[in-house]
């Protein structure tokens, strides 16, 4: 059933990504790629068909991004497509991030979706039957770790009634702080679980692992960009190899990020190359 009150999405993509060093000494988090595409893209692209299938279109008056760290870059690559929030003196938190926001949340309910989490199936269905008073979380099976919420854990995606966001401030602050934590309390919180793959992009074996589901989906088993260069006896496999990389060597279960270079008699294996810098996933 569609959400018939109006709703709008906020991709959260302020962080440090300090877990994710070094590779966020040349890009932000949220523009690192995976198979690709970059993180706050597809978690922007994930946000969309959520509000699509709940019957709000999806567009630059009903999306925004907050940024901080890295901000001008982030800026640059989202101009003209979304809101874009920009924290000045410090990043609020996830929090912070959306109370920030309520004058242009003005009413509405908010999607609030994390730029580094990769899922690997669709959650377009996300908001259906949402009774728009609770709090809904998209989770998945915790397994053999500690859920967040019982035997759940959160897959970084999150519903909030305009009520809720109403009482939000803009000072540094977290979700789970002021507000999942005492609706899970009260036994009020509205968790749905849903059995596909979720990683959290915030460190180099957890990026490399995305990007190799990614790879995984295509009939070849890699991701070649078409302005990728790929010589005459080099082999990629089992990897992700972006717009002007050049392999003239050996890619295995690894990735390049674009106008990157894998020398001849080279092997790279279980890493990520981004320009001169490589960091290996053992």
């Amino acid at each position: 059933m569609p959400v018939t009150r109006g709703l709008v999405a906020l991709v959260l993509a302020a962080g440090s990504g300090e877990r994710l060093a070094p590779l966020t000494t040349l890009l932000p988090k949220a523009l690192c790629p995976v198979g690709n595409v970059p993180l706050v893209d597809l978690a922007l692209g994930r946000a969309a068909r959520v509000l699509e299938a709940a019957g709000t279109p999806a567009g630059g008056e009903s999306m925004a991004v907050n940024v901080h760290h890295g901000r001008d870059a982030l800026v640059d690559h989202l101009a003209g497509r979304v809101v874009v929030s920009v924290e000045e003196e410090v990043a609020l938190g996830t929090a912070g991030g959306v109370g920030n926001l309520r004058g242009w949340i003005a009413g509405r309910d908010v999607l609030v979706a994390n730029a580094d989490a990769w899922l690997g199936g669709a959650v377009d269905d996300f908001a259906d039957g949402w009774d728009r008073e609770r709090v809904r979380l998209l989770c998945v099976p915790a397994g053999a770790r500690r859920g967040d919420f019982g035997t759940a854990s959160y897959a970084g995606m999150c519903l909030l009634p305009w009520a809720q966001v109403e009482q939000l401030g803009a000072d540094p602050s977290g979700l789970y702080e002021v507000l999942w934590r005492r609706e899970w309390e009260a036994g009020r919180l509205d968790p749905v679980v849903v059995d596909t793959p979720f990683l959290d992009c915030g460190t180099p074996a957890d990026y490399l692992r995305a990007n190799l589901f990614e790879a995984a989906r295509s009939a070849s088993g890699s991701l070649v960009d078409p302005d990728a260069v790929v010589a005459r006896g080099a082999s990629v496999t089992r990897s992700v190899v972006g717009a002007g990389a050049e392999v003239r060597g050996e890619v295995a279960d690894a990735v390049l990020w674009p106008g990157s270079v894998v020398h001849h008699g080279e092997l790279l294996r279980g890493g990520i190359r981004a320009g001169r810098l490589t960091v290996l996933v053992r």
